[in-house]
């Protein structure tokens, strides 16, 4: 079993929401041998130092999503998306500790491992043409620096802005969003990044 971090420990103590499904399922990850961390604020499990998987508590439901996933054969038929704009990680969700079977998971955890140390990488999606909103266009024409190529390094970063942007409904409330987007663009910042 590998070592456990006490800031793991200290994000399953404070949890409101699957406390039981959080520790059942660290445990099985550190008996596969997995290095445990604290990432992007939730327990995640890595291999020679390369993300394997992370627990993620929702509302709904407690997932463990594999980085990779994408990539697993899923012979149990339990893999769910992360979403439409998601290429590569997939995830298991749980609403009890009752319906983590150790023998299923086991299974999903060793071939993510094996995944993610034989190097194999997720066929890059198709790069589909970006349609910014108006507002988006106003703010890239009226300052150029905003634009200049030097501001988005990777396709993800102008992707991340967009959807972001896209996502309101109101012209007024994309406006504002543009704004409040600038100097992360500025700074050569995707969305998400901080």
């Amino acid at each position: 079993m590998s070592t456990r971090d006490p800031n793991v420990d200290a994000f399953i103590e404070r949890a409101e929401r699957w406390p039981e499904e959080m520790s059942t399922l660290r445990e099985i990850l550190l008996d596969c041998g997995l290095e445990e961390s604290l990432k992007w604020g939730k327990p995640c499990f890595a291999v020679q130092g390369k993300n394997v998987a992370i627990i993620q508590p929702f509302k709904a439901h407690c997932s463990l999503m594999f980085f990779r996933g994408a990539l697993l054969k899923d012979a149990h038929g339990l893999l769910r998306s992360q979403g439409e704009n998601t290429r590569s990680a997939m995830r298991l969700e749980f609403t009890s500790v009752a319906q983590i079977k150790k023998t299923v998971l086991r299974d999903y955890v060793k071939e993510a491992i094996a995944v993610e140390t034989s190097g194999q990488k997720a066929e890059p999606a198709p790069r589909e043409e970006l349609e910014l909103p108006e507002e988006l266009m106003k703010a890239l024409k009226a300052d150029r620096k905003l634009a200049h190529p030097s501001r988005m390094l990777t396709p993800g970063r102008p992707r991340s802005y967009v959807l972001h942007v896209a996502g309101a409904k109101q012209s007024a409330t994309r406006a504002s969003r543009v704004e409040r987007c600038i100097s992360g663009i500025l700074a050569g910042k995707g969305f998400n990044e901080r």
